[in-house]
């Protein structure tokens, strides 16, 4: 079926980059310097500035970004840390990958993002750090959050990878911990044209490591000093998020202003996201949660409206994560999972699209 409004466009979300794209590559192809250029490292400073910070390693896609986060830390097999339980399968990953043991803590579930009060009643004498998610565009309530990591002399890693320019009490997701991990997947705020990342941290010590882990361990070629990775940031990427970068406020309150139809548009049989004045939101997903949510989904295919469920599966239900849970008994988490749609809202997207939606919504028959 062809969709007459599809979840996502990356053809035409592109279209207003394109004319840069090209020149973009006509220069990389001409340059012929491919790894760790000057694409890179003005990428990693444009970012940083961005942030109001110092330190910015590009890295070459965002689980890396969250490994070499928790690497840095240097903790001890077997250590915990603390992460939500509705979180993208990745976030758990990069922790079993630096042999470290997640311990899933439920959602707010008026915000969908960790719930710092569960935080506390979950840190025991093997927790290590805290690896809030930021989840669908929205910062998580980082105050308490930080105060607890503080009392519990916890390190605090933000997975950042749906949140780029969102705020919470006007400071900017990423900034907050001691590591903020990006993501630039395609169909991020601020997406590349392929896999690319990035880590904000705040220390120049961590920064040489990070320098050194994503380059094999090397500080110097063919020196390698610690155990390292192939993870660099890719310099055509880097050239192209450098396009996007200057433009990535003017992303994020298009989808904003798309997520204002929603909010005015839809009637209360949808559960929407909450507004907080503390809450800068980018709306990297606008979802609803809805008791026939499948049925929905469906009713909206017939009408030609593209959606997507993030995520289908919730954590404790992956297969892949059975032997590395300590518990299964997420209903806050399982209900989000059973109950969450995501509705069209990106860049390519008009005005005209997202009324279109409401008002195909609105007659849904419940």
């Amino acid at each position: 079926m062809s969709l007459m409004i599809p979840y996502e466009n990356l053809k035409t979300l592109n279209k207003s980059f394109e004319e840069q794209l090209k020149h973009k590559f006509d220069l990389f192809l001409d340059k012929g310097w491919y790894i760790l250029g000057e694409e890179v490292s003005s990428f990693e400073k444009e970012f940083a500035q961005y942030h109001d910070e110092k330190y910015v390693v590009g890295v070459a896609n965002g689980l890396d970004a969250l490994i070499l986060s928790l690497k840095c830390c240097k903790f001890n097999d077997g250590d915990e840390v603390i992460v939500p339980s509705n979180t993208y399968i990745a976030t758990i990953l990069a922790i079993i990958h630096c042999g470290l043991n997640p311990v899933l803590v439920e959602p707010d579930p008026e915000t969908y993002n960790i719930d710092p009060e569960q935080i506390k009643k979950s840190i025991t004498g093997k927790t290590r750090a805290i690896m809030v998610v930021h989840l669908y565009g929205q910062c998580c309530d980082m105050d308490p959050i930080l105060e607890t990591a503080r009392l519990h002399q916890l390190k605090v890693i933000e997975d950042c990878a749906q949140a780029h320019g969102a705020k919470y009490k006007n400071r900017l997701a990423g900034t907050f911990g001691d590591f903020g991990a990006f993501s630039f997947y395609p169909t991020k705020n601020l997406g590349a044209l392929g896999d690319a990342g990035a880590v904000i941290c705040k220390s120049e010590a961590d920064y040489e490591q990070l320098r050194q882990l994503r380059n094999y361990g090397s500080e110097k070629k063919y020196h390698n000093g610690v155990i390292g990775y192939n993870s660099r940031l890719d310099e055509l990427q880097a050239s192209f998020l450098r396009i996007k970068l200057p433009r990535l406020n003017e992303i994020n309150e298009h989808k904003r202003e798309l997520a204002e139809i929603y909010f005015e548009g839809l009637n209360p049989s949808f559960v929407k996201p909450k507004i907080h004045p503390d809450f800068h939101n980018v709306y990297h997903i606008y979802n609803i949660l809805h008791p026939e949510r499948d049925r929905l989904k469906q009713y909206l295919l017939d009408h030609a409206i593209g959606t997507e469920i993030h995520y289908p599966v919730a954590p404790q239900d992956q297969i892949a994560l059975k032997g590395y849970l300590m518990n299964f008994d997420y209903p806050i988490s399982t209900h989000i999972h059973q109950h969450t749609l995501s509705l069209p809202c990106s860049f390519a997207h008009t005005k005209e699209d997202i009324y279109k939606v409401v008002d195909v919504l609105n007659k849904f028959n419940f």
